[in-house]
């Protein structure tokens, strides 16, 4: 663990990490309309803005560990926060759906690296703080959340363009960039066995699909949420700057819960029964958006941002608990995102095609409404008995290293 004079600098580097990874997912929302009209993405076209970054988030996520054991967590770190910024950067000059659609790639790109590797450096800066500082991680991506939803359409209202609402998020992930590039410690260059450790070995693991399951269903959720929510409301009438709020208002929820869950469930090994309670809020919140949305639509977004971010972060802690040795441990983490993510890019495409052909949101909250019942009957499954007989730890030596059955 960090000793106490760079305690407080590591639990900055961790803080603005994952602030740098959520305002350009939830930017895209609140501004939906004037990006549709001047470069002539439809309603299907616009969900890409939010799908295309979260499939790389996942598809990128299995090569995060390759990633780790060529160049190491900090420099993969590094690099991706600069290929955000630059990703940010470019839809300062976006004109068409093409420019927009090749800006998603590479903030989906940069985003999948960094959550692939960056777990590793939570695990090993803070071996027995893991509660804290993962729960600070995920608080942060979701505070960025809020920040990125509530800040688009007031940059644009005052600047009149859409395009500086979403490009000087460059700026603070270069500057992030720079803060983890003085701030780390340099690495050892050693190879890690949890990142040579052969893919398909892993994937016979019946425990990393269950895990990659469950982090799929819950952020679908959240990947769904942060593309239609505010469009969603809008269709009720609602203007542009409001519905941002009510965005912002669930990433704030998400925040909350993605801090204070982890701390509460440290008392006890056994996650389930805070899982229990944060899906119990997502399916309070999805059943009122099906049904009755406007009856309470604050304290409905801010019940599911709980729900979403409290089990976030727990799944997070529940995978690198699986392993003690911090690349191991990434490498789980990276392949139940990788998975997982790759899930969770679906739900707004498919909410995108409901609302084509009834024309209407609800549908498609009440497909997610079923999600999240399936989803808490997959986390039963999560006992901290089973950890050791459902995943041994992978051998340390060898290009054949790999988790055994």
């Amino acid at each position: 663990m960090p000793g106490r004079a760079a305690r407080p600098l590591m639990l900055a580097v961790v803080a603005m990490v994952g602030l740098a990874l959520r305002p350009f997912l939830t930017g895209v929302g609140p501004v939906a309309a004037p990006i549709s009209a001047e470069t002539g993405l439809s309603m299907q076209g616009l969900s890409l803005l939010t799908l295309l970054p979260v499939l790389l988030m996942g598809a990128g996520a299995f090569f995060g560990p390759a990633i780790q054991a060529r160049l190491g967590a900090k420099r993969a770190t590094v690099l991706a926060l600069m290929v955000l910024s630059l990703g940010s950067g470019l839809r300062l000059a976006a004109h068409s759906a093409l420019e927009m659609l090749g800006s998603a790639v590479l903030l989906g790109l940069g985003a999948a690296v960094v959550q692939a590797v960056f777990p590793t450096i939570i695990k090993r800066e803070f071996p027995r703080g893991i509660n804290l500082a993962m729960g600070l991680y995920a608080a942060m991506m979701m505070g960025g959340g809020a920040f990125g939803a509530q800040a688009a359409p007031l940059i644009a209202a005052w600047s009149g363009s859409w395009r500086l609402a979403l490009g000087w998020l460059a700026l603070p992930a270069a500057l992030t960039a720079l803060l983890v590039a003085l701030a780390l410690p340099r690495e050892t260059r050693t190879r890690e066995a949890g990142g040579r450790a052969g893919l398909g070995r892993w994937l016979r693991l019946p425990r990393v699909w269950l895990l990659m399951a469950c982090f799929g269903l819950i952020n679908g959720g959240y990947s769904s949420s942060v593309a239609w929510l505010a469009p969603a409301f809008q269709d009720l009438g609602w203007p542009a700057g409001a519905s941002g709020g009510l965005l912002a208002v669930l990433a704030v929820g998400q925040a909350v819960s993605a801090l204070a869950t982890p701390v509460l469930a440290s008392r006890g090994s056994d996650r389930r029964p805070w899982l229990g309670g944060c899906i119990a809020l997502q399916l309070l919140g999805f059943a009122m958006l099906a049904l009755r949305p406007e009856a309470a639509p604050h304290a409905i977004a801010f019940l599911l941002g709980a729900g979403l971010g409290g089990c976030f972060s727990l799944m997070m802690i529940v995978a690198l608990d699986h392993l003690p040795d911090p690349a191991q441990a990434g490498a789980l983490a990276a392949l139940m995102q990788g998975g997982g993510f790759l899930l969770a890019a679906i739900p707004p495409w498919i909410l995108a095609l409901l609302h084509d052909l009834t024309g209407s949101f609800p549908p498609g909250w009440a497909l997610h409404l079923a999600a999240v019942l399936a989803v808490g009957g997959l986390t039963l499954r999560l006992s901290p008995a089973s950890y050791r007989g459902a995943l041994r730890h992978p051998a340390p030596r060898g290009a054949d290293a790999a988790p055994a059955e």
